[in-house]
C-alpha cells in the first residue's frame, strides 16, 4: 500500500512528459542546427549544401549553420553524431562511405542503427579527369600507360575508401592495370594538385566542372547510367565495357534516438529546401540532381547500402582484419 502515491506519480510523470513531446516538436527549433558535412569547404558538396541549409533555415526560422569536418573517407560527420544530443541540433552529411566504415575500420557504433535517417538530398556525378596538357587524350591512352607502367601511373581521389577511390581501383582491377592512390581531404585540394602538375589524374565528382571548362583539364569518362549534358564526349563507365555505375547518393542524418516529431520536422523542412530554385541551381552547376529519399525509404537505403557495399570491400581485399 504504502508504494500507492510512489506509482500514482511516475504514471502522472510519464503523461507529462508524453505531453510535452509534441509541444516540444512544435516549437523546434528554438535556436540555430548545425549540419555537419563531410568535404573542405569551396568543393561540390560545401556550395551545393550551403545553399540547401540557407533554404532550410528559413523554412525552420532558425538558421542552419554549416560546418565542414572533412577527413577519414567522409566518415567523421556520422561519428560525431556518435557523441550529439539527439534533439536536432546537430545534423550531419551522410556519404557512402559511412556505411563502409563497419568493414575497414574498428568501430564502436552501427551506421544503421546508431543515426536517424532524416532524408536523402542528391548524389554525385563523378568522372576520371586529366591535366589539358596531359599525353593521355583517350582512356584507351590510359590503360595503356598504365599497362606498360604498372603502379608509376599516379591519381588522385578526395580520401581513402571514398566512392571515387573504391570505384577506380574496382575500374583498375577490372582493366588489369595497378595505379598509385593519392588521397585528399576534399575536391579543392585536388583540383589544386592536378592543374599544378602534381598528380597525372584526379577521380572525383563533378567538382572538376570548372577547371574543364576553363581547359585546365579533359575528362576521360564519367560514371553515371549515361553521358553528362555538360561533357558529352565524355563516354561512361559502361560505354567502356565495365558494368559499372556510380552515382553515390548522400543524405541528411541525426543522432539515434532524435524524437520522430523533431525528425518529420526536419524532412519537411528539408525537403521544401530541396525544391527552391537556388538548390536545383546549385546542384545543376556540378551535374548532380535532387534525389529525393524520405526517412523511412532513407533507412531502407541505408540497411540494403550496408550489405551491397560488403561485397564491394571484399571484392577489393579492403576488409579489415579479424
Amino acid at each position: 500500500m504504502q508504494r500507492r502515491p510512489f506509482l500514482h506519480t511516475a504514471a502522472a510523470l510519464a503523461l507529462m512528459a508524453a505531453a510535452v513531446m509534441p509541444a516540444q516538436a512544435q516549437t523546434f527549433p528554438v535556436k540555430p542546427i548545425k549540419l555537419v558535412i563531410a568535404f573542405p569547404a569551396g568543393g561540390p558538396t560545401d556550395i551545393t549544401m550551403r545553399s540547401l541549409a540557407d533554404n532550410a533555415g528559413k523554412i525552420l526560422g532558425q538558421p542552419v549553420i554549416v560546418e565542414n569536418k572533412p577527413g577519414a573517407g567522409g566518415t567523421l560527420p556520422a561519428q560525431q553524431l556518435q557523441s550529439a544530443a539527439a534533439d536536432g541540433y546537430t545534423l550531419a552529411q551522410i556519404p557512402l562511405g559511412v556505411f563502409r566504415l563497419g568493414y575497414t575500420t574498428k568501430i564502436n557504433w552501427d551506421p544503421v542503427k546508431d543515426i536517424s535517417y532524416v532524408i536523402n538530398v542528391t548524389g554525385y556525378a563523378f568522372g576520371i579527369v586529366v591535366p589539358a596538357d596531359s599525353p593521355f587524350k583517350t582512356w584507351a591512352d590510359f590503360v595503356a600507360y598504365a599497362k606498360a607502367n604498372p603502379g608509376k601511373l599516379t591519381y588522385g581521389s578526395t580520401g581513402t575508401l571514398t566512392s571515387p577511390h573504391l570505384t577506380t581501383e574496382l575500374v583498375a582491377q577490372k582493366a588489369g592495370i595497378e595505379l598509385q592512390h593519392v588521397p585528399y581531404k576534399g575536391s579543392a585540394d585536388l583540383m589544386l594538385a592536378l592543374v599544378s602538375g602534381q598528380l597525372m589524374a584526379g577521380a572525383d565528382s563533378t567538382g572538376f566542372a570548372p577547371q574543364v571548362e576553363a581547359g585546365k583539364l579533359r575528362v576521360l569518362n564519367t560514371w553515371g547510367e549515361k553521358r553528362l549534358d555538360k561533357f558529352p564526349n565524355a563516354p561512361t563507365l559502361k560505354e567502356l565495357g565495365y558494368d559499372i555505375v556510380q552515382n553515390s547518393p548522400f543524405g541528411i542524418g541525426a543522432p539515434k534516438g532524435t524524437p520522430p516529431e523533431v525528425v518529420k520536422r526536419l524532412h519537411d523542412a528539408f525537403k521544401k529546401a530541396m525544391e527552391e530554385p537556388s538548390y536545383v541551381a546549385a546542384l545543376a552547376r556540378y551535374d548532380m540532381l535532387p534525389n529525393y529519399l524520405s526517412s523511412a525509404d532513407y533507412t531502407k537505403f541505408a540497411q540494403d547500402t550496408v550489405v551491397r557495399e560488403k561485397v564491394l570491400i571484399d571484392k577489393l581485399g579492403l576488409a579489415k582484419p579479424n
